[in-house]
């Protein structure tokens, strides 16, 4: 692992501490420890190196046939890609995902190469983020995905065509100190984590 990465999981692991589930069930720590802040640590950059090994968990995700319906565009904080990103950012996701060190724009192929419509598109898609996502909390990078932005925008500024339709944008990067939010997102930051009890999904 590049030296900053390893700097990146120390740091990580202590701003993840008390964030980590309760689980009624052992589950591994990458699992556990994985959340969605809002809060990133502003100075960190990051390159495309450092999220390889997370876009390598993408491709080898679960897909439907080997469609591999998944594509991603990236921008690093301070470039053109990364600023039309923003620029479509609505609602509280503007003041604090531009913190983050990168956005990704995720994006689906709706159709087969044959021209039906692929039903596992979007499915697919999300096991290849979740992949993603687990990967860079590995690497002691943080992953906070949004759908507050505006598409339409968004889909013209990047020109992104049919078949390919854009899904979400995930903030990527070094957790923050929850200090730097305004203090009714720092409150949310902070707030216990909750989920349903298992037994409320599975019967």
């Amino acid at each position: 692992m590049a030296p900053f990465l390893v700097e990146l999981v120390h740091h990580q692991q202590k701003a993840i501490m008390t964030n980590r589930a309760t689980t009624s069930f052992p589950i591994l720590d990458v699992l556990a420890e994985r959340w969605s802040p809002r809060a990133f640590d502003q100075s960190a950059t990051l390159t495309m190196a450092d999220l390889g090994p997370a876009f390598e968990a993408a491709r080898w995700s679960p897909s439907a046939n080997n469609l591999q319906p998944w594509s991603f565009i990236v921008g690093f904080r301070g470039d053109e890609t990364f600023d039309a990103i923003v620029a479509t950012l609505s609602g509280f996701n503007a003041s604090w995902a531009p913190h983050a060190s990168a956005l990704v724009v995720t994006i689906t192929n709706t159709l087969t190469a044959s021209g039906r419509q692929n039903v596992s598109a979007r499915y697919d898609l999300g096991q290849a983020v979740a992949h993603f996502s687990i990967q860079a909390q590995a690497n002691g990078l943080s992953v906070h995905q949004m759908g507050g932005f505006d598409i339409e925008t968004l889909t013209d500024s990047l020109g992104v065509n049919e078949p390919l339709e854009i899904v979400t944008v995930l903030a990527v990067g070094p957790a923050g100190d929850p200090a730097t939010l305004s203090d009714e997102m720092a409150e949310r930051e902070l707030a216990p984590r909750e989920r349903k009890d298992v037994s409320e999904f599975v019967r």
